[in-house]
């Protein structure tokens, strides 16, 4: 990789977008923003182009994540991650995200699945499934050859 991926973080708790800003780094990435609500995560995905979107479901704004996350993915052209404590709020198709990590999360959890999506990203494929604490959307795990485990119920 000649650069490190740009990352947006959209998260309205000041201290888990610390925290995010450097395992972001520690994954070998660059945080080029952070944004606390969904029309300013718009705006910043639109003017940084990041690679990369963290977004949260809820922010300062409500719950409007999802509504951010589908325009910065389908608009913007930043592959999102969902970063949440409110998996079930997501839509079936992720909103166009590559997939997601529930909250509570580890901060080894994070790095990992940063390190795999730079992987897939500058591979075109995966080359393992995901790390534990990662759920891949079907449309990514498709793209990246990653064989899709069957829902329990």
């Amino acid at each position: 990789m000649s650069n490190p991926l740009s990352v947006l973080i959209v998260e309205d708790e000041a201290l888990l977008a610390v925290e995010l800003g450097f395992l972001v780094e520690e994954a070998g990435c660059v945080e080029v923003g952070h944004a606390l609500d969904s029309a300013v995560a718009v705006q910043m995905a639109a003017r940084l182009k990041p690679d990369i979107a963290l977004v949260d479901v809820h922010l300062a704004d409500g719950p409007t994540g999802v509504d951010a996350a589908r325009e910065i993915a389908g608009h913007h052209g930043a592959m999102v991650l969902f970063m949440t404590a409110n998996v079930k709020r997501l839509p079936e198709d992720l909103a166009g995200a590559c997939g997601v990590i529930g909250k509570p999360y580890t901060d080894r959890a994070v790095r990992r699945a940063l390190t795999y999506l730079v992987a897939c990203l500058e591979r075109g494929c995966a080359d393992a499934p995901p790390p534990p604490g990662l759920t891949l959307s079907d449309s990514y795990a498709a793209r990246w050859g990653v064989p899709r485990l069957e829902k329990t119920a």
